[in-house]
């Protein structure tokens, strides 16, 4: 039985603890109500409201007026609580409200209040209604009348109200009361205002740095075994033959060089297109046997610089858009009908800028260079090499971000060479043709935005 009673004992006590922290969780969510009025002790039971409350008047020094409609009676005990609050709990327990009109507390059931809250702003409303309209037009200078018409509708605008908009003339047409005629009039005079310009120079920077280099080399060898030349090998067979080339022929540009210093080229690793070159040709005094080394070289460097400045000024959150370039012609046959196309191959800037409260501005850019390369045009139309930077920044007036850069880099090496003989150290180069070739891009964007004020 004991240990029943134990049992109970533990339940109550975490019972107690839970509604305790409930509590206190209530407390924390809810704002803290201050009371200020002198401690009192309250022990009632089956007390009639009404004389409660007068009670609570007469102790307090209260001019209290309660509704007729209050009724019901009153079971508290309180200890040492202040009056204010013993007044509060009654009224909340009874669900009474109380208003203050001047020095007078007026007590009546909460519906009661809400009932005369929501008459009296009936009231107050219909006496606002109630004035004579006026109308007024306002011819806007900088401001889209057809934009500020849902803005003065929902901000300004009396239920009575009402508004037109002549887009012929950008004037706004009110017709409303007195006091919100002079609301509209301030509003429209706040935004129907110049807005500051926008000033948007890009600067298009590409370098290229180009660089080839190349070695080569031709061998030509001629040799015969002839009776003429009393070289025979002395057998019946073979007796006479020749050993030459067969990647074709080479001379002497000397014009006096006989036929004989003609020689088949045997190893043929030139360079296409020299810009330097070295010939040597031997040959024995009979004809039997003749050898010709022409040495050929190339190396070119180069470097370019591209610029670019496109520059183009618009309003506050207005696109701009600037375009610079030629159109390639692009002809297509379809049920015997050609029909030609043009693209753009063209310098293009495209910029919406918004100008901030700390003198900063943010733009939406598009940017895109296209340049045809008529080098590599297949049925004379050329392919289009495109950079295009598309991105949103924020940049301090007169100040300039890089929004792009691209480098592209290309090394390339090749060798070509005689088996076996290309191999060889030390003299292995002269059965090689060896290139190498270099090339770099690089391409940087900068944009500058400048903001342009009017001046008054």
């Amino acid at each position: 039985m004991s240990w029943g009673w134990a049992r109970s004992g533990a339940a109550l006590c975490m019972a107690v603890a839970l509604l305790a922290s409930v509590t206190a969780a209530g407390r924390e969510q809810q704002p803290v109500k201050k009371y200020s009025g002198a401690p009192m002790d309250l022990d009632l039971q089956g007390a009639d409201l009404r004389m409660v409350l007068r009670t609570f008047a007469e102790t307090n020094k209260l001019n209290i007026v309660i509704d007729p409609t209050v009724q019901g009676t009153v079971d508290i005990k309180l200890t040492a609580v202040p009056w204010d609050q013993a007044l509060d709990i009654i009224l909340r327990g009874a669900k009474l409200g109380y208003v203050v009109e001047g020095t007078v507390v007026r007590v009546a059931p909460l519906t009661v209040l809400a009932e005369e809250e929501a008459d009296r702003r009936k009231l107050t409303d219909a006496q606002a209604l109630a004035g004579t309209l006026e109308l007024k037009t306002y011819a806007l200078s900088y401001a889209q009348a057809a934009n500020l018409e849902p803005l003065l509708k929902s901000a300004v605008l009396s239920q009575r109200g009402e508004i037109r908009v002549d887009e012929r003339t950008n004037t706004l047409i009110i017709r409303d009361l007195s006091d919100r005629l002079t609301a509209a009039a301030a509003l429209i005079a706040t935004l129907d205002r110049a807005e500051p310009q926008v000033e948007i120079e890009a600067q298009i920077v590409q370098t290229t740095h180009d660089a080839a280099r190349e070695l080569g080399v031709q061998w030509g060898v001629n040799g015969r075994v002839a009776s003429e030349l009393g070289n025979t090998t002395g057998l019946a067979f073979p007796n006479n033959g020749a050993v030459n080339g067969r990647v074709g022929t080479q001379s002497p540009n000397d014009p006096r060089a006989s036929a004989l210093e003609t020689t088949a080229t045997a190893v043929k690793l030139p360079v296409s297109t020299p810009t330097s070159a070295l010939g040597l040709t031997m040959g024995a005094i009979n004809g039997a046997f003749g050898l010709d080394l022409a040495l050929s070289a190339l190396e070119r460097k180069g470097q370019g610089k591209i610029l670019s400045t496109p520059r183009v000024t618009t309003q506050n959150n207005h696109e701009a858009e600037m375009t610079q370039g030629v159109q390639i012609p692009i002809q297509t046959v379809a049920n015997n009908t050609v029909t030609v196309q043009f693209k753009d191959a063209a310098l293009k800037l495209k910029v919406t800028p918004q100008i901030t409260a700390a003198n900063t501005v943010i733009m939406q850019i598009e940017l895109e260079n296209a340049t045809p390369d008529f080098t590599k045009s297949i049925n004379n139309i050329p392919p289009i090499d495109t950079q295009r930077a598309l991105t949103r920044v924020l940049v301090a007036d007169g100040a300039t971000t890089v929004i792009g850069g691209i480098v592209v880099s290309q090394d390339q090496s090749s060798r070509e060479k005689t088996p076996g003989l290309g191999n060889m150290p030390l003299l292995g180069w002269l059965f090689r043709h060896d290139t190498v070739q270099k090339q770099s891009r690089e391409l940087l964007i900068f944009i500058t935005p400048r903001i342009l004020r009017s001046q008054p």
